[in-house]
């Protein structure tokens, strides 16, 4: 797969300066091209400014800042993007422009160079169509703001080679995009719902159904987003809605076109005024019709194949930030008041239709269901992927249900020689779904956790002893269950963006599904209390040396990597020589040490300065989960794998039901807990 050394972007606005400052943020060097110098230098100053505010806001040093900013040129030369890998497109929507733009950029880059477009109101392949390289041609479909906001749209026409959007998959994820790919349709997937939400707004405010503040109130309890359509206007500006309705009208007929409402605020070149107390009286109506729009669209755009309902759903959280999904809204008012409000819409605009897709939901009876885990194969090599990464891609009952079944079928398919796991967006596994447990924890059903516990350790198991080597791929964060599953494989690719670790002490339980029993295997018990003591991140560079990343390379060699592995698997349990350069960790974690630990006195025997930061870390931790960390470590140095995680899985229910397990976990994310020891 091709290296991305080089990015170009065309056009130094809002948006084409947000991508420039996007990947350089990620250490990707980037020529942010524009027609005149004055565009060029307002570009980079828009970037400069927005790094000055992260470094206020402690996101950046002020060092890392000026790293970031010496990876930007800016040039008025397009000749200076001709060796560049990607090259995107970032130009005011106009198709004349576009197009010419696109002819010279064929002309000027290499062969090799993926041209990109981020226009969100005409088709990707028109703009193909006026170059020579077709099949290397994507829309890549940003949101605002692109330093920030995470979502990205892979659009391929027709003709783009699936090559390239491997390519694109992997620049998304190089740059800290969290990717869905969408067919090449007017509006794609996000917009094609949200700009009919914001525009039904509009002809609500125009019929007199209600006044501003009333609307913005009902949307913002509809969808439980924190702006409603008219602030949300307000920000990306009036006139960009407009814009959208019309080219999405041009194409799809009079039920997207512009509110008169809208065209004549956009006359006025004002914002719309926010201010007044909402009606709650009106909600409902209000409400009735967002959701009308909104969920009706969104099925009608899954109906034709533009994209899947995870992916739909996925765009609107990550891309929208809210906190469901369309589809994920219909589970929770019903199929039958969603039917209820999508027919009202059809009834109401004589060209939108029921979607189908609805109507055989409503004769099934039940909710939709969702697929959290993908199987691809691709030359001998199954590739399982889960594709969560709204939630990290975090584990939960459907999660590994789905996982095991994916696995069977890699498993039983005769063309499969080895069996890939890999995570969607940022993460590998960023452990269990917390919520899951604390929602069985107060309900009384601490049992429910030992069984999904028990579930998981099966499916792993499976893994571990499959006859076709599985190979885990960090590219990414894991934690937790996550770091459990990569030790589950039979080997381990990482890159340097990859890590493990456990950091269960500090929310009041131990690693449940094996983490223990594998990394002891591996690198000894002493080691194995250090990581889970005290939750130390282990990163690629430091598993590489300690032997469990088994291939530690570039992103663009992974495919390499997991060839030469499925050929010939490592033995993960093989013996091997600890780097001294760990020796002081491991001393700290003696059986002597450990009970000097567990008393809250420091470790003999190592450096004063480690073993006091080692005593304080693990004074943050819960003494129960450290007790049962050490009691259960010590049980199964002399058992088989098996054995060990019974032993394991004979402790999970005094865990899950102790005090400290419930402070830790419904601690999380809130404050630092306050654990008991029981």
């Amino acid at each position: 797969m091709a290296k991305l050394s080089k990015v170009g972007v065309v056009g130094a606005g809002n948006m084409g300066s947000g991508i420039a400052q996007k990947f350089a943020q990620e250490g990707i060097p980037v020529v942010m091209v524009d027609i005149r110098e004055e565009f060029v230098q307002r570009g980079l100053e828009t970037i400069r400014g927005l790094l000055e505010q992260a470094v206020e806001r402690k996101i950046f040093r002020p060092d890392q800042m000026e790293a970031i900013l010496s990876r930007i040129t800016g040039a008025t030369d397009r000749k200076m993007l001709a060796d560049a890998d990607l090259v995107v497109e970032a130009v005011f929507e106009d198709r004349d422009v576009k197009s010419e733009l696109f002819r010279e950029l064929d002309a000027i880059c290499s062969d090799r160079t993926v041209l990109a477009t981020n226009t969100s109101s005409f088709t990707v392949e028109e703009f193909a169509l006026q170059t020579r390289r077709p099949d290397r041609f994507v829309g890549l479909h940003y949101f605002y703001h692109p330093a920030k906001n995470r979502l990205l749209e892979i659009i391929p026409h027709a003709g783009t080679s699936e090559e390239t959007v491997d390519f694109c998959m992997l620049a998304a994820k190089l740059h800290g995009k969290t990717a869905i790919r969408v067919a090449d349709a007017p509006g794609f997937a996000v917009n094609r719902f949200f700009v009919p939400f914001l525009n039904e707004a509009g002809r609500m405010l125009e019929e007199k159904v209600a006044d501003i503040p009333t609307i913005e109130a009902a949307a913002k309890k509809a969808f439980r987003i924190g702006m409603g359509p008219f602030e949300l206007m307000n920000v990306t500006g009036v006139p960009i809605t407009a814009h959208a309705t019309r080219a999405l009208a041009e194409k799809l007929g009079p039920f997207y076109g512009t509110a008169d409402i809208i065209a004549r605020q956009v006359e006025k070149k004002e914002n719309w005024d926010l201010s007044g107390d909402p009606d709650e009286s009106l909600f409902a109506p209000v409400m009735d019709r967002l959701y009308g729009v909104a969920l009706g669209v969104a099925a009608a755009l899954v109906d034709e194949t533009v994209a899947t309902r995870e992916d739909t759903d996925r765009g609107a959280k990550i891309g929208l930030r809210w906190a469901q999904g369309p589809f994920e809204i219909m589970n929770r008012i019903g199929i039958e008041e969603t039917c209820r409000v999508v027919q009202a819409i059809a009834d109401r605009y004589a060209d939108f239709s029921f979607p189908e897709g609805l109507r055989k939901q409503r004769e099934a009876g039940k909710p939709f269901t969702f697929n959290w885990v993908d199987l691809e194969i691709r030359n001998g090599i199954a590739t399982i992927t889960v594709n969560r990464p709204e939630a990290m891609n975090a584990l939960n009952e459907e999660v590994v249900e789905q996982l095991d079944r994916r696995f069977t079928e890699a498993e039983n398919h005769p063309d499969v020689r080895a069996i890939v796991f890999r995570g969607a967006g940022k993460a590998f596994v960023a452990g269990a779904d917390i919520r899951f447990f604390v929602k069985n924890i107060q309900a009384g059903d601490v049992e429910r956790n030992v069984a999904f516990a028990r579930r998981g350790h099966k499916v792993l198991l499976r893994i571990e002893n499959s006859a076709k080597p599985t190979i885990a791929v960090l590219d990414g964060l894991s934690l937790g269950g996550g770091s459990e599953m990569a030790l589950a494989c039979q080997a381990i690719v990482a890159t340097d963006a990859g890590s493990m670790g456990f950091p269960e002490s500090g929310i009041g339980i131990y690693p449940g599904l094996g983490g223990m029993l594998r990394l002891s295997r591996q690198v000894g018990p002493e080691l194995a209390r250090y990581y889970v003591f005290t939750g130390a991140p282990i990163n690629a560079q430091e598993a590489e040396a300690l032997g469990i990343v088994h291939r530690r390379v570039g992103p663009e060699a992974v495919d390499a990597a997991v060839s030469e592995l499925a050929s010939a698997p490592p033995d993960k349990y093989r013996k091997r020589d600890i780097p001294q350069s760990f020796a002081p960790f491991a001393q700290a974690f003696t059986t002597e040490n450990v009970q000097r630990l567990l008393t809250g006195e420091p470790p003999e025997g190592v450096d004063e300065k480690i073993a006091a930061r080692i005593s304080k870390t693990v004074g943050y931790k819960s003494p129960l989960a450290l007790r049962m960390t050490d009691e259960i470590i010590t049980a199964q140095l002399d058992r088989n794998i098996p054995e060990g995680v019974e032993i394991e899985l004979g402790r999970l229910a005094e865990c899950f039901g102790s005090e400290d397990a419930l402070e830790g976990l419904t601690s999380l994310g809130r404050k630092r807990p306050e654990f008991k020891g029981r």
